[in-house]
């Protein structure tokens, strides 16, 4: 792991390079210049440049071509760096190589993203999450890691067989703290479940928030919550799942969850590990797929999203809720930008679920709560209700599990109650189940 800055010693200065191997995606690389930046000043650390350079033969040993190497080794010197990240995919070998080229410390886009993760964990099951895949990660790396790979003798001989070497010692060591760890995690993904079960059995919907990182998720959750959860303009300002109740309309609440964001190229370790963090996603009853407004790499971030959901998807093999496109930082958008935008998500596949919204400012909250209430009780029906006014218990249920739309006493020798009320067919038949001593009569609209 690399130390950072702990308050006591200087940031490290680091520097970052985007290798393009392929002139097609020479755009879409460039482009993530700003990402990179974001990603290296996650870390703590000051980020010294950041340059992206197009390599026409890859080198097997090193990546870059000798050119390349003493130009950024140069560099390096000049501005005195610690830490060299590469942000595209290293082989084990390529990243010791680089390492003994450049005197200093280097790492990939995985390494960058897993060290930025080891930092945010803050919680028992995410601090889990992280190791598993930071041990998964450096098991497939042993041979950069260890360089005292002397084969130790087997038996008492000079002519026996050699002994076991120093890399399946260390290989079978982090095993045996993997299977540790998923056991672990396993206890804390049974303690998920038992929640989302209370949760389900409490009637409360779950509304999820995704999205490509420092999209202003946590921003939203705390304007939707009225909430203080941490949100930073930086990549991965949050990792552990937070939920909190929130109001969709009077007297109507709903869970939300804050979870993790996305990024283009996410490790697979880390999908794996955090598969029990990410399938809060898939639970829920409803999808809020945050987009970055204001990003020029929207529709490029959007995709990579949704390409991460669909593999979940697979993965735990469960469908994908309904979603609402939450077109969110349009307080940075001009009117004109605005017009656009609206214009260009009318023809989307989410299109007639888009929202339009600032987390900052508030605008267009209103319109969220009220598309996602929609959604989540489009299945509800309009009945009208009579019973004694007495009878207060099943009114009170009435206005804590339905929509109450009116209500009429009567003037009648019963004291008749009368209420316009709208219900899932699931809370009819709670209703049935729960009440079968009182009198009231229910009527569909």
């Amino acid at each position: 792991m690399i130390t950072t800055d702990t308050g006591e010693q200087p940031k490290l200065r680091a520097a970052a390079v985007i290798p393009i191997l392929d002139e097609r995606l020479s755009r879409k690389q460039v482009l993530r210049e700003e990402e990179t930046a974001g990603l290296v000043v996650a870390l703590d650390a000051d980020c010294v440049f950041v340059q992206t350079l197009f390599i026409r033969r890859p080198s097997p040993s090193h990546l870059f071509s000798s050119g390349h190497l003493d130009a950024i080794k140069q560099r390096l010197e000049a501005e005195e760096c610690d830490l060299f990240v590469v942000d595209g995919e290293l082989s084990p070998i390529q990243q010791r190589n680089l390492e003994r080229s450049l005197g200093c410390k280097v790492i990939d886009r995985t390494g960058l993203i897993l060290e930025i993760f080891g930092l945010r964990a803050r919680t028992k099951a995410g601090r889990l999450q992280v190791e598993t895949a930071r041990l998964a990660y450096e098991r497939s790396r042993l041979v950069r890691t260890w360089t005292h790979l002397e084969r130790q003798r087997g038996g008492r001989g000079f002519i026996s067989g050699p002994g076991e070497t120093q890399i399946e010692a260390d290989r079978r060591m982090i095993d045996n703290a993997l299977i540790r760890l998923k056991k672990q995690l396993k206890e804390v993904e049974r303690t998920r479940r038992v929640q989302r079960s209370s949760r389900s059995s409490n009637e409360t919907p779950v509304v999820a928030l995704v999205g490509y990182t420092n999209a202003g998720k946590s921003t939203l959750f705390n304007q939707l919550a009225s909430s203080d959860v941490f949100a930073k303009d930086m990549p991965f300002a949050t990792l552990d799942p937070t939920i909190r109740r929130f109001d969709l309309d009077k007297g109507i609440e709903a869970a939300l969850v804050d979870t993790v964001g996305f990024i283009t190229d996410l490790p697979t370790t880390l999908v794996e590990a955090f598969k029990g963090t990410l399938e809060e996603s898939l639970q829920a009853d409803l999808l809020l797929h945050v987009h970055d407004a204001s990003s020029p790499d929207a529709e490029v971030q959007s995709e990579d999203v949704m390409q991460i959901l669909e593999s979940l998807e697979e993965m735990v093999d469960i469908p994908l809720p309904p979603i609402i496109d939450v077109w969110n930082k349009i307080d940075r958008l001009s009117a004109d930008e605005k017009e656009i935008l609206s214009r260009s998500r009318s023809s989307t596949e989410h299109g007639s679920d888009a929202v339009q919204i600032s987390a900052i400012t508030g605008e267009g909250m209103e319109e969220l709560r009220a598309k996602a209430k929609s959604i989540l009780f489009r299945d509800r029906r309009e009945f009208i209700l009579q019973t004694s006014a007495d009878q207060g218990q099943i009114i009170a249920w009435l206005y804590a599990h339905g929509e109450v739309l009116a209500r009429e006493d009567l003037e009648d020798d019963r004291n008749t109650v009368e209420l316009r009320v709208r219900l899932g067919m699931k809370e009819v038949g709670q209703l049935e189940r729960q009440f079968t001593s009182v009198e009231y009569c229910l009527n569909r609209v």
